[in-house]
């Protein structure tokens, strides 16, 4: 790609409350918080999800360290029906005996012929049509050694074998088993891979390749899917197939065979062929780590390996005190009890989200780079007395939100020796309780509507933050009014309307609307209420990633991902005309489901706190994304224009992208077989 490209816009605003349930019901199912009491996990209805998983992946490590007889063992105990199936049988019995040979000892020898006699011979005579063929070409594994690269089964003495086993075994123990991932992890797979082909195609550089090579691996495990494949037509819906093909990017052959597979379930062929993405499990762990601690989820008292928190010296703005703590503390937020199928359905329950926040490619400043991770942290040398005053002010406005948080525990088997942490990452993962506290405590004042509150604050905390941050100020004090005047106080609401809304508003011209809109409330009280205004919770959230770029906190890098995915995942459908028939099941409708009104300034409000260091990409989509919404509201314009079996059809022949069949389709007068002959013509 062109370096001179401009990178993809992460302008999509998302909503965060849906971010915070999908977050927090993954770290519950994969046991990464501590439950309120034991007999909460024992009867999670994801315990035993997750105990299937575990026993997934204890086999899965097992077979790649070519411990075949332990698997042999797992597996007849957990799931023995699959050692009924010979064509598996046969595979792990063939591993079996290379790794004996391996091993290189004659007692190790004499216990690979009897497993050639006893085990893998009669499995071979029934296995599947190639398997007798391929029994006899493993004989040749007694003459040419392991090391030897040029012989014959070079391949099957290679350890890649372990890998490719390990993962074919993982896909089927996931179907049988149901050990499906949390929705947040499938999620998380199908955004990254549309942001990716999306990038492609338009020949754009992502701003977050840097995250996503690393969380998303090329590689895919094995479709689970039989052997001896049959090619009668498939008794599928060519709409299936093509949705699949396209949403999972496989071949037709390859969608058909996980639909049979599936038994013609597309959503839970949909769920297979995306469990077959291998994730980097740690790095995601860190990310959900890192994301429940900046949004109040979760305690920390521990660095984060992945770099947790990056502090940078904020320019022209407050400092905290020189003694910075090494461990985290924990803030204010509202605890999500998760995202069930049923609660999925609700919609209502989840928050919309209101802004985004650019400046993804900011430059990181240390206050100190050479600083162990036994040091304090660099402080200036001048804090400003109320700055400091501010922020270890004693507050009680949520210590009962305080308490509701949880503890992190992490995943034991994936834990990284902290011998491998390098001295700047443990330095500069630190953040000192009273700046954490602060931040969060705006936070939760916020989502409470305690705008007056929360001003004060602010502005004891830094006088200059508003002055830079003047949408913010516009926003907070629309809360006020509204809240004066709901409870009837019209007096001090047109006070507070003259001495800063007005203001506000002349400053910037763009206010004006939302100006009117708000004295409208004046008029009609009963609807100038809050939750039809604007979400509070999204407000508390531009607020929340405000004032920690003013303290030097670099918002969660989970955010930035979503972000940029979600404003792909728009984009493509936009290019691929047409409605995504998988984003209701992996809650995508939820993350967009965003209140629409105050979009326009909260946008801009943040372009312009966010200017520095980010790279912005100003296209029509981008314009576009505030008044479209999700993908749901974007009805496909081939609607009308090509008949639907047309472009099906073209789309199967010819193998193209539903876009580009829609195109074809336009030049011909929507007729497909004039397309197709004159493309074979």
């Amino acid at each position: 790609m062109e370096s001179s490209c401009p990178p993809v816009s992460p302008s999509t605003p998302v909503n965060w409350e849906s971010l915070d349930a999908l977050v927090a019901d993954f770290a519950a199912s994969e046991n990464l918080i501590e439950p309120a009491s034991p007999s909460q996990s024992s009867s999670s209805p994801s315990s035993t999800s997750y105990g299937s998983r575990t026993i997934n992946r204890q086999i899965r490590r097992s077979l790649e360290n070519g411990e075949i007889d332990r698997v042999i063992e797992l597996l007849k105990a957990h799931a023995p029906c699959i050692l009924e199936d010979h064509r598996i049988l046969f595979r792990l019995e063939k591993q079996k005996f290379i790794e004996l040979l391996r091993k290189g000892t004659e007692e190790d020898r004499d216990a690979a012929i009897e497993c050639l006699r006893k085990c893998l011979a009669p499995c071979a005579l029934d296995a599947y049509p190639e398997a007798y063929e391929e029994f006899k070409h493993i004989l040749l594994a007694f003459i040419y050694d392991k090391d030897d690269q040029s012989s014959p089964v070079a391949d099957e003495w290679s350890e890649k074998k372990r890998f490719e086993i390990a993962g074919l075994m993982s896909s089927v123990l996931r179907a049988h088993l149901h050990a499906y991932d949390p929705f947040f992890a499938m999620t998380l797979r199908y955004l990254i891979s549309i942001h990716k082909e999306y990038c492609f195609r338009q020949g754009m550089p992502s701003p977050i390749s840097d995250l996503t090579e690393r969380l998303l691996f090329k590689e895919r495990d094995p479709p689970a899917t039989v052997e001896d494949i049959l090619y009668e037509a498939p008794p599928f819906d060519e709409v299936d197939i093509q949705a699949l093909l396209h949403a999972v990017e496989l071949s037709r052959q390859g969608a058909v065979d996980s639909l049979r597979f599936a038994k013609g379930d597309l959503h839970l062929a949909f769920q297979n062929e995306l469990c077959r993405m291998r994730l980097n499990v740690p790095m995601l762990d860190d990310l959900v780590h890192e994301y429940c601690i900046y949004r109040g989820i979760v305690e920390c008292d521990m660095a984060s390996p992945f770099d947790l928190v990056r502090v940078e010296k904020p320019e022209g703005g407050c400092f905290l005190s020189k003694n910075c703590s090494n461990d985290i503390s924990s803030g204010i937020t509202k605890q999500s009890d998760g995202v069930s199928q049923s609660n999925a359905d609700g919609a209502s329950e989840i928050s919309d989200e209101l802004t985004t926040v650019q400046g993804m490619d900011t430059e990181v400043r240390y206050a100190d780079e050479t600083t162990s991770s036994h040091e304090i942290c660099s402080t200036s040398e001048s804090p400003r007395s109320t700055c400091s005053r501010a922020l270890r002010r004693s507050r009680n406005y949520g210590t009962g939100e305080r308490s509701k948080r949880k503890r992190w525990r992490g995943r034991q088997e994936y834990l990284i020796s902290m011998d491998d942490l390098s001295e700047s990452h443990l330095s500069n993962a630190r953040l000192s309780d009273d700046k954490y506290n602060f931040i969060l405590e705006m936070k939760e004042l916020t989502s409470r509507g305690m705008a007056m509150e929360v001003f004060e604050e602010i502005n004891n905390m830094d006088p200059d933050f508003f002055k830079q941050n003047p949408l913010l100020q516009f926003q907070l004090k629309q809360v006020e009014f509204l809240n004066l005047v709901s409870s009837g106080d019209n007096a001090n609401a047109l006070r507070i309307a003259c001495s800063h809304l007005g203001p506000l508003a002349a400053k910037d011209p763009e206010l004006l609307k939302p100006l009117k809109e708000t004295l409208m409330a004046l008029l009609r009280p009963e609807e100038g209420s809050l939750g039809k205004c604007f979400s509070l919770d999204n407000l508390a959230t531009s607020l929340q990633v405000a004032i920690g770029r003013r303290l030097g906190i670099e918002e969660p890098r989970l955010m930035k991902i979503m972000r940029a995915t979600l404003h792909s995942h728009n984009e493509w459908f936009k290019l691929q005309m047409c409605r995504d028939r998988f984003e209701g099941l992996l809650r995508i409708d939820f993350l967009k489901d965003v209140n629409r009104a105050g979009v326009a300034a909260m946008s801009k409000s943040n372009a312009d706190s966010c200017t520095h260091g980010s790279s912005v990409m100003t296209t029509s989509s981008s314009a576009r994304m505030a008044d479209d919404g999700s993908s749901p509201a974007q009805v496909s314009s081939s609607e009308g224009v090509c008949d639907e079996s047309a472009i099906l059809k073209v789309m199967e022949f010819l193998a193209l992208p539903r876009a580009d069949a829609i195109h074809l389709l336009s030049q011909y007068n929507g007729n497909a077989e004039t397309v197709i002959q004159q493309l074979f013509a």
